[in-house]
């Protein structure tokens, strides 16, 4: 079968100047990274505006989100494995038309089960889009703007998550339909342009004249079975789930915190969270990004350096926020987790590059979000019975920071031993 969205094989190297797009390309999917999580933040926003709309307990309101998150984490594989078999900027172009197209009907729900129907196509629509994007990124960036690249794409995804709270917002201005339709409809058209410009990268062809990437022999046991047989790709895995327990452990907890510590309200306590984690994160990765490719220039393991270094700086931000009785301090701490947390984030992807098939890597990609997004739910339902059990935030607190230690040492276990080869 012919493939749509093919481009001709071009011969390449690791080392040829950066396609005349490639730059043009981290912005396109800076503002899809923003539209994917704003779109899936917004109905945890206006939570009273929807349960007055659709009368529904507490336990299906949470269900939502508990659907989502099963949906995605599922499917987050197999949307890699589509992203490696056939086009990474179609199944790009295909995964923002559909959750765009289910943002609108999402306005249109009128009943719980219509709007939990709803959910679990976000969950499939998206699960297709991170794994692709994140491959596609590494296609068109090599190892001198890879991590650079990959951070200012994920800062799109930072600024789409706060500005999930514009759907509260809407929700109190308008209704709560209106954001779910303006979002939707903006999505759309977005789909528009983006196939106008969006293209992958033409796929490589060796001295040989053989074919060199992405291709019809790739199959979704072969990926798995070639993925799982280097340990290295295991223990990342092993990294990025027990990083996702340590975060949602700090950040989740955060906001109830400052409430009862500083005596903040509930609201300002919220922004304060997200306000001072997210600018420095947005900090963060521009910077670790850089270094990192500065870095690996001349070590083939400086991206995991760059992260080590980070994470031996955010796990004494935790203890700090954890023992700090004056807010400036606290407030400062956060500001340091934010930056140094990202540090990992903008180099997990130019580390699959490294220690994965150059076939499999969005299909790892997907592996590896999965894992994290079952062991996220999991800390969330965790998480709620210590609060329930009256566990005290800081002990949370101090257990994310030894966490943060143990992924220290997973991450210096990876260690590439050389550069990638595309």
């Amino acid at each position: 079968m012919t493939n749509p969205f093919a481009t001709p094989l071009t011969p390449a190297s690791a080392d040829s100047p950066l396609p005349a797009r490639a730059w043009l390309l981290v912005g396109m999917l800076w503002v899809v990274g923003c539209l994917n999580y704003l779109d899936r933040v917004m109905l945890i926003t206006m939570r009273g505006s929807i349960k007055e709309a659709i009368p529904m307990t507490d336990a299906q309101f949470g269900l939502l989100t508990t659907l989502f998150l099963f949906v995605y984490g599922a499917l987050s594989p197999i949307g890699g494995f589509l992203a490696d078999r056939f086009s990474r900027s179609g199944i790009i172009l295909i995964s923002l038309f559909t959750w765009s197209v289910t943002t609108w009907l999402t306005a249109h729900a009128t009943t719980f089960n219509g709007l939990l129907l709803t959910r679990a196509l976000m969950g499939i629509s998206e699960a297709c889009y991170l794994p692709a994007a994140g491959a596609l990124i590494a296609d068109y960036h090599r190892n001198k703007t890879r991590s650079l690249a990959n951070g200012i794409h994920l800062s799109g995804v930072m600024v789409g998550s706060a500005l999930g709270g514009l759907g509260g917002w809407m929700a109190e201005q308008y209704d709560w339909t209106f954001a779910f339709k303006f979002f939707g409809i903006g999505g759309v058209l977005y789909t528009v342009v983006l196939m106008c410009f969006l293209r992958d990268r033409p796929r490589q062809v060796t001295e040989a004249g053989t074919e060199n990437a992405t291709g019809n022999r790739v199959r979704m046991w072969e990926a798995i079975r070639s993925l799982f047989s280097r340990w290295e790709f295991t223990v990342a895995m092993l990294f990025w789930g027990f990083l996702g327990i340590a975060s949602w452990a700090f950040v989740g907890w955060m906001p109830t915190y400052l409430s009862e510590t500083f005596n903040l309200p509930q609201g300002k306590a919220g922004l304060t969270t997200t306000l001072y984690i997210y600018s420095g994160s947005l900090v963060g990765m521009i910077v670790a990004g850089a270094w990192s490719d500065r870095w690996s220039r001349t070590n083939p393991q400086g991206r995991m350096w760059v992260g080590f270094i980070g994470l031996c700086v955010t796990a004494p931000a935790v203890l700090l926020v954890a023992n700090s009785t004056v807010l400036g301090i606290t407030i400062v701490a956060l500001v340091v987790y934010g930056i140094t947390r990202a540090f990992p984030d903008v180099n997990m992807m130019p580390i699959i590059c490294q220690i994965t098939d150059v076939r499999y890597r969005a299909t790892g990609l997907g592996i590896l979000n999965a894992f994290a997004t079952f062991v996220g739910g999991a800390t969330i339902y965790i998480g709620g019975a210590l609060r329930d059990a009256h566990v005290d935030i800081k002990i949370v607190f101090q257990c994310g920071a030894g966490g943060l230690v143990l992924c220290m040492f997973l991450l210096y276990l990876i260690r590439p031993k050389t550069m990638p080869v595309e």
